[in-house]
């Protein structure tokens, strides 16, 4: 494991910095709404951010990007959001379903859907998650049922985020059946402007709602299949620890984190007159933050050498979202009531609290990750 950043990769995350504080981003940033929903405002800052190549920059120039290392793009996140760029759609375009084109899409898929995400114009959405199956892909029931030069797709899917703005999705569909539950599984990408497709919010909690689409016999071309028809579990194996790294969730973590800190500071201009539980709770929390960055480049690393271990993403998704989970909860009984009416960082601080019991559940549960553990574990014994 790398614990530092080379020389190139500093002044690259400066340049990046430096884009990021000029007078066009910040504008865009401070026109944002507040409830995180996001419409032309984040369409706008998105296409500013893929005019200056700050989108996809690790991806080859053919497809819009800069031809970097990997590792670049995932400074590109982090700074994004340091800067308050709200995270969801650049995680789920660029560093999921972009990243899983770049790796198992054919090269005419790749022209068609990369360079517009490069360049902020098309914002993609995942649609696996369905009503009474959670995140078990195995247990999918929307069909993709044959039909001319493509297929008709018939199902519901829930909880995927700023579907309201995708022009694509990516969609997990059954084509077959075959000796497990994970066979005949068949990806899709899915143009969501096609008739006989409705997205729908679902009410939550936070700001931000989820969404829910209705495929009602959706046409989608045989050129839309990711892979071959009934191979997808086989590409998401290989796709799913590219979502698992946990920098995402790092990241909620650090920002949740730091609002509290200065949270703090109002409270203790005198740090030493904290009580010493809470200054246990502060150094305990920077410690795991900092194993949870760690872990997270060592799986960032290890896609970069194309020597990705799921055992390895499953343990920094798992310790990130447990973490974020965790931080969010403390901070948000930090604010004093004074700190509350005011807003600012306790605002930030009971967003975290809200989305606290979600950071555990997406990209897979914190029990599914420690299935896959327990799995790598009884596979090491018996070896031995």
């Amino acid at each position: 494991m790398d614990f530092g950043f080379t020389t190139a990769e500093e002044e690259f995350r400066a340049r990046i910095r430096a884009e990021l504080r000029g007078t066009e981003i910040q504008a865009a940033l401070a026109g944002l709404p507040d409830d995180n929903v996001g419409g032309a405002e984040l369409q706008r800052l998105h296409l500013l951010l893929g005019e200056r190549n700050l989108l996809a920059p690790q991806w080859p120039a053919e497809y819009g990007g800069l031809g970097l290392p990997f590792n670049f793009g995932g400074i590109v996140t982090e700074e994004l959001a340091r800067a308050g760029v709200p995270e969801t759609l650049h995680i789920s375009t660029v560093q999921i379903v972009g990243q899983f084109l770049l790796a198992i899409g054919n090269r005419e898929q790749k022209l068609r859907h990369l360079p517009p995400i490069a360049r902020g114009e098309h914002f993609v959405s995942v649609l696996y998650t369905e009503p009474g199956t959670g995140c078990d892909i195995g247990s999918l029931t929307t069909v993709a049922q044959p039909a001319g030069d493509g297929f008709r797709l018939t199902g519901t899917k829930v909880f995927s985020l700023k579907t309201h703005l995708a022009a694509y999705s990516l969609c997990a569909a059954r084509t077959g059946e075959g000796d497990t539950r994970y066979a005949g599984i068949t990806l899709f990408m899915v143009d969501m402007a096609t008739p006989g497709i409705s997205v729908s919010p679902i009410p939550t909690i936070w700001d931000e709602p989820f969404y829910r689409v209705e495929l009602d016999g959706a046409f989608v071309p045989a050129d839309c299949v990711l892979g071959r028809p009934g191979e997808g579990w086989a590409l998401l194996s290989k796709g799913l620890p590219i979502e698992r790294n946990g920098l995402d969730y790092y990241l909620k973590a650090e920002r949740w984190f730091e609002a509290a800190l200065a949270c703090l500071a109002e409270q203790y201009p005198v740090p030493r007159d904290a009580s010493d539980s809470v200054l246990e709770l502060i150094g305990r929390n920077s410690a795991s933050l900092h194993a949870s960055h760690l872990l997270a480049w060592d799986v960032l690393g290890q896609i970069k050498a194309d020597k990705v271990d799921e055992t390895s993403a499953a343990i920094a998704r798992y310790h990130a979202g447990e973490l974020a989970g965790s931080i969010a909860r403390w901070a948000g009984s930090v604010p004093t009531a004074a700190q509350r009416a005011a807003g600012g960082l306790a605002a930030v601080l009971d967003e975290g609290y809200l989305e606290a019991p979600g950071v555990t559940l997406s990209a897979g549960t914190s029990e599914m990750m420690l299935q896959l553990v327990a799995a790598a574990i009884d596979r090491a014994g018996q070896e031995n």
